[in-house]
């Protein structure tokens, strides 16, 4: 496919880009800081046979223990009791040994079951940590890392002081589906947790690009009730843009209207179920090979060149900001085209239905 210069690349929209009109917005892309990683406050953690318990040690710490546990094993303060009879062969437990500030580290503990008795097996115990929590930026996710000092065990991640519109992932944080203002948001916390329970947080710096939406989903209805189409629920660059019976239940006829770059413009990004493609309705004046008319509409990636924005008229017609032409249907399951003037049926006057308003 070829393509004019002026179509750009996708755009990440800043706050102060923002026009004063929109209502909300869709994000597009998350970009993470470097974490800066806690540091586990404890210190002398470790496990100790006492008179028939298991004494655990550490300063500056809490402690829990972690999973499951065999029946009659339970934790007071530092110590491990255990009521019972004799076990054979009973499966290690794990103690958890957490900070003030929630970062932990995990005490795997082989041990003997005796009637009313605990003790270590073998004396022997493993101390589990994390560490290099790091994050990067991948198709605008942002991806979580880090090191259990445990071979094997897994690691999960969580995101907490989020800006609203904004849902925790594990290992990426992303923006889909997101509806966060664009900005920048320091003291963001990523918590790494390794399936024995050993834990370690850290901080960073996280910024939202996002486009604004004037409202919800909805269509570009004509007076016939057929609106844009995504030609067969095509989605990608080059897929034609048709006229069709715009329904609730139709994905192929779900559009989200953004405030345009340009004086009152506004811009059309095909949403299926309601959330934003990242591509936008466009009349690329031909500049693109492979569209079957010369001002064919397709769609294009979101961006604010002017082949994506349509600036209403009076009469409801849309005039093109870079071609100054009208969209003109040609019939049910046609391409829409740009022509000079609006057809004379009628066919040309649109009005923005949302989704709650189409037929069912």
């Amino acid at each position: 496919m070829a393509c004019p210069a002026l179509l750009g690349s996708v755009l990440l929209v800043g706050a102060a880009a923002l026009p004063a009109r929109a209502q909300t917005f869709q994000d597009t892309a998350l970009i993470g800081g470097a974490v800066s990683d806690g540091t586990f406050a404890g210190s002398g953690i470790g496990a100790s046979d006492g008179n028939g318990v298991i004494k655990l040690s550490g300063t500056r710490v809490t402690w829990s223990l972690h999973g499951t546990v065999p029946a009659g094993v339970t934790l007071s303060g530092s110590t491990i009791s255990y009521s019972g009879g004799v076990v054979a062969s009973p499966l290690p437990i794990v103690a958890d040994a957490t900070d003030k500030n929630g970062n932990a580290e995990a005490l795997e503990i082989p041990i003997s079951l005796l009637a009313n008795y605990i003790l270590l097996q073998g004396a022997a115990y493993t101390l589990v940590s994390l560490s290099g929590l790091a994050d990067s930026n991948v198709s605008g996710n942002v991806d979580f890392g880090a090191t259990s000092s445990e071979s094997g065990d897994s690691i999960s991640f969580a995101e907490s002081n989020l800006p609203a519109g904004l849902s925790s992932g594990t290992p990426a944080l992303s923006p889909l589906g997101g509806t966060a203002a664009p900005g920048t948001y320091s003291g963001v916390v990523v918590t790494a947790t390794d399936s024995d329970g050993a834990v370690l947080k850290g901080t960073l710096t996280l910024t939202v690009d996002a486009n604004a939406v004037s409202g919800g989903s909805g269509d570009e209805v004509n007076r016939f009730g057929n609106g844009f189409d995504a030609f067969r629920q095509h989605q990608y660059a080059g897929a034609i843009i048709a006229g069709w019976t715009a329904t609730q239940g139709d994905p192929a006829t779900q559009f989200i209207l953004n405030d345009g770059t340009h004086q009152n413009a506004v811009q059309f990004e095909y949403a299926p179920q309601g959330s934003g493609s990242g591509l936008c309705v466009s009349d690329p004046g031909g500049g693109w090979a492979s569209d079957p008319l010369r001002d064919g509409l397709i769609l294009a990636s979101c961006n604010t060149g002017p082949w994506q924005q349509f600036i209403p008229q009076p009469n409801g017609t849309l005039k093109n900001v870079a071609t100054g032409l009208y969209v003109n249907p040609a019939g049910t399951g046609a391409q829409l085209r740009g022509g000079t003037s609006p057809a004379s049926w009628g066919g040309s006057s649109y009005t923005w239905r949302d989704h709650s308003g189409l037929p069912g």
